[in-house]
């Protein structure tokens, strides 16, 4: 049954091309939630070399959000994760747990920080003013700038279409199957997207495809978190 719901995320994958890039601090919000989690489990190793294998994953995200974040333009969150940065990079050269496990979380700090910056300054991010009044302006003048807009709404719509067959099986999954085995497959799912959103190659339809699997899959995980 697992091998149904892979195939049906393969499938849907292999459906979307490029379009107009949409909501650049969703997927650099995205890419900071994994550096994060990276970071977490870096703290939680007790063996320091394994605390640095989580550690460099993080540091080649960061270093693979850069881009992301600068079309983002929020300031202080691409600030924030120059500093979580430099400290990871002090978290590899640490000889002791101990001392690697303070710049470990001096990092997360910042690195938290920076993901609560994106959520606010996507409140007021003009990038959005300016989607919406592509779609909603004819410009008689530039009408590749016209049909953009409607054409990344139908493939994100289409996008959304071929996940409701996924969401319901991971609705299904959640409600009948053994609830650490559940949880187990939603985690995989969810770290996939993450890894696959950190790409800096991605298309954009990939990109909203994974970022949306990855929300759908969040709250999945969420129903399982108490799971024994």
């Amino acid at each position: 049954m697992k091998y149904s719901y892979f195939i049906i995320i393969a499938f849907a994958l292999s459906l979307f091309s490029s379009f107009r890039p949409v909501k650049p601090c969703e997927y650099a919000g995205s890419n900071i939630g994994f550096v994060k989690t990276q970071t977490q489990k870096a703290i939680n190793e007790e063996d320091i070399n394994i605390s640095r294998y989580y550690t460099y994953k993080a540091i080649r995200a960061i270093e693979n959000n850069k881009e992301q974040l600068n079309t983002c333009g929020c300031d202080y969150a691409a600030t924030s994760m120059e500093d979580s940065f430099k400290d990871l990079v002090l978290a590899t050269k640490a000889n002791t747990l101990r001392s690697t496990r303070i710049f470990l979380n001096r990092s997360l700090e910042k690195t938290i920080g920076s993901l609560e910056a994106l959520e606010k300054h996507e409140l007021h991010d003009s990038n959005y003013a300016s989607d919406v009044l592509e779609l909603n302006t004819v410009n008689v003048t530039n009408s590749k700038k016209s049909k953009a807009g409607p054409k990344g709404i139908y493939l994100h719509r289409k996008i959304d279409s071929s996940l409701i067959k996924y969401e319901a099986s991971l609705t299904n999954i959640v409600k009948n199957v053994d609830c650490k085995d559940a949880l187990n497959y939603a985690t995989q799912i969810y770290e996939h997207c993450e890894e696959q959103l950190l790409k800096p190659n991605l298309s954009e339809g990939k990109k909203y495809y994974n970022l949306r699997t990855k929300e759908i899959t969040a709250q999945a995980i969420e129903q399982l978190k108490n799971c024994k």
